[in-house]
């Protein structure tokens, strides 16, 4: 089974999202949004720039 992003407002009120694998644990959660047309270009962002993203090690 594929995973899904869900799309909800916080008690905040700012719209997030969430992507869930198949199995339905949470691999990734957004930052608040004001507006959900933003929440759904965040979407949009992962779901163009993820598949080909480099992994990069880092130091912090």
């Amino acid at each position: 089974m594929a995973g899904k992003f869900e799309l909800y407002t916080d008690k905040g009120g700012d719209w997030r999202f969430r992507l869930k694998a198949g199995n339905g644990e949470v691999i990734a959660t957004s930052q608040g949004y004001s507006s959900k047309a933003s929440a759904l270009n965040g979407i949009d962002s992962v779901r163009r720039n993820a598949a080909d993203a480099e992994v990069v090690e880092v130091d912090d």
